[in-house]
């Protein structure tokens, strides 16, 4: 037999190449960290797979016993033992083989168990800076894709090395021992092997790349035309045909490449086979000579285990000789994790955080500046007071900053001058956990998880009773839309809440701020993209809300924030004026643009 495989995924791509990573010995001490904990399991799948690769080797060696002393010697008694040894020898190493398995697998699961969490916890400890600047799906793909690759490193990579290495190094000195002169001939024939497979590989790499290529061309096809929002544009501009045309030419292509693909393949299988007799045909000459001169004592039985040794080297030699390409891949995909892992955490809690006996609800802003990037500053400047029970809208232009204002009282963000107080204490040093269970925030882009009514309220309170969640729904002014439904509470929302409108999800979501019932309200444009009667039903849900705590209101219509105790305009990340809604008017400032333009329909002041 040559060499098993045909090449694919056996070299690196130009990307990997470019971004290869350099392999030392911190990275490698770190990568071993995780194999540690289970040094025990490690080290008996070391042993079994020690066994196992001698004993596999040992059926070739009684070959050899089989023919000269059973079937030459014409002992039939010992050719049944010697029979039955060599079955039981395989049966032992193939239960073995399978305990090695069972504990690899084993070892990768708990491995890849510790690094999901891990990235997990790391994750979630960022701040939300990172989540709007990192791709979501590479977030996900570090999760699932780096991840699970880190399982195959483990139960293929690492126990390819140590099989085919023990396999490799038993089948030599077996050979050696026997007779160092065929050992060097049978070893002789090992490049014939290399250089076809190695080069069909790259062939068939590149086919592979091509083929790849075009199955995302499909794949992006069939995510844009089969979507709810592509399916509806491709039918209202009449481009079924050509969207048909493009799959049916996307999808020819790659069964093109796919046939090329795997006749590489093929060729090369033909190339092996044809290389994989030479071997054998030279140690049975060159053998065969020996034992027919008479000047040795090599028996016919000799060259036929000498040929299955042969055999059993080919496999491991070619998959050694290709072990770099996921060794390299193995150390790059360690290397992107830990990088996640290193990643550096904005928002961090205080070493001794300061948990207060009550919280009251009085906010102040001194002198905060903010930027998200180091370069582009948003806050300038911005002091205010909000004291308990009171109420203060923020208004001013879309980009004024208003928005960021809400996320650093939320402790999302940290100032990057300045300082926000909580009842006097700065927020850097409240505990985390006391100061996002007393702010309580509705935005604009209303969140729910895919799930009931009742499973997206329950994550603001656990331990709600019934009574406690249809009375929040009535105070959301919700509980007629849920009464109306077959399930009632358990209906089903859909994905992120599309089986609901804007306005339904928007009541559902105060319905839960009123069970978590926070000392700080914050509305972030709560009915900025409702019709007017979804608007008027959750400003009737708001206006109580508003009047039992400490509220901020943001919005473009001014319609909303009217009722608030003190407004204050932003514009270009500064406070420009601050006061109740008719001195601000008749201020003749940028509160008075913004009113003229929505109420009067004048044309904004010059």
């Amino acid at each position: 037999m040559g060499p098993s495989g045909g090449g694919r995924g056996k070299f690196l791509t130009d990307e990997e190449l470019k971004n290869k990573p350099k392999v030392t010995w911190a990275l490698l001490k770190r990568v071993m960290s995780y194999l540690v904990p289970y040094w025990k399991q490690m080290l008996l799948v070391l042993m079994a797979i020690s066994l196992s690769a001698i004993l596999s080797l040992a059926p070739s060696v009684l070959t050899g016993q089989i023919i000269d002393r059973g079937l030459i010697g014409r002992d039939f008694t010992l050719l049944l033992e010697l029979v039955g040894l060599s079955l039981l020898v395989t049966l032992g190493a193939n239960l073995i083989g399978v305990s090695e398995s069972y504990l690899n697998t084993w070892i990768a699961q708990h491995i890849t168990f510790d690094m999901r969490c891990k990235m997990y916890q790391t994750l979630q400890n960022q701040s939300q800076s990172f989540f709007t600047t990192n791709s979501q799906g590479d977030l996900i793909t570090r999760m699932t894709s780096d991840i699970q690759g880190v399982q195959r490193v483990i139960t293929d990579t690492l126990s390819s090395i140590l099989s085919n290495s023990i396999t490799l190094v038993v089948a030599v000195v077996a050979m050696l021992r026997m007779d160092y002169r065929l050992a060097i001939v049978g070893m002789l024939v090992i490049p014939f092997f290399i250089i076809p497979t190695r080069k069909a590989g790259k062939m068939r790499w590149t086919l592979t790349r091509e083929a790849q290529a075009a199955a995302d061309t499909i794949n992006g096809i069939l995510n844009e035309t089969l979507s709810v929002s592509g399916q509806l544009l491709v039918k209202l501009f009449g481009r079924e045909k050509y969207e048909y045309d493009k799959y049916v030419a996307a999808n020819q292509k790659q069964i093109r490449l796919n046939i090329r693909e795997s006749m590489a393949g093929r060729w090369l299988r033909v190339a092996l086979s044809t290389f994989s007799s030479i071997g054998p045909m030279l140690l049975y000459l060159v053998g065969g000579y020996l034992i027919i001169s008479g000047t040795e004592s090599l028996s016919v039985g000799d060259i036929t285990v000498f040929v299955a040794l042969l055999g059993r080297m080919y496999g491991p030699v070619d998959r050694l000789l290709n072990i770099q390409v996921d060794w390299i891949r193995s150390m790059a995909l360690f290397s992107r994790i830990f990088d996640y892992y290193d990643m550096p955490v904005d928002i961090t809690e205080d070493e001794h955080p300061v948990v207060l006996p009550s919280v009251s609800g009085n906010i102040s802003f001194k002198g905060v500046d903010f930027t998200y990037d180091g370069s582009r500053q948003i806050l300038h400047d911005i002091s205010f007071d909000i004291l308990r029970g009171r109420s203060v809208a923020i208004v001013g232009p879309s980009g004024s900053g208003k928005s960021t204002i809400i996320n650093l009282i939320a402790r999302l963000y940290d100032p990057t001058a300045g300082s926000i107080t909580l009842d006097g204490t700065d927020l850097r040093r409240l505990s985390l956990s006391q100061l996002r269970k007393h702010v309580g925030i509705v935005s604009q882009e209303t969140y729910l998880f895919n799930g009931t009514i009742r499973d997206n309220l329950l994550y603001a309170k656990p331990d709600a009773t019934e009574d406690e969640l249809l009375e929040a729904c009535r105070q959301a002014n919700i509980a007629d839309l849920i009464s109306s439904q077959p399930n009632g509470l358990d209906t089903i929302v859909g994905n992120r809440g599309l089986k609901l409108s804007g306005g339904e999800k928007q009541r559902i979501s105060i319905a839960r701020i009123i069970l978590k019932d926070p000392t700080i309200l914050i509305f972030d444009e709560a009915t900025s993209a409702l019709d007017s009667i979804s608007e008027a039903k959750i400003q009737q849900a708001i206006e109580p809300l508003i009047e039992s705590h400490t509220s901020i209101l943001i919005a473009h219509r001014l319609s909303t924030i009217l009722s608030a105790d003190n407004i204050i305009v932003v514009k270009d990340g500064r406070i420009v004026e601050s006061g109740t809604h008719a001195t601000l008017v008749d201020a003749g400032g940028v509160y008075s643009e913004l009113y003229h333009t929505q109420f009067k329909g004048t044309e904004p002041t010059k």
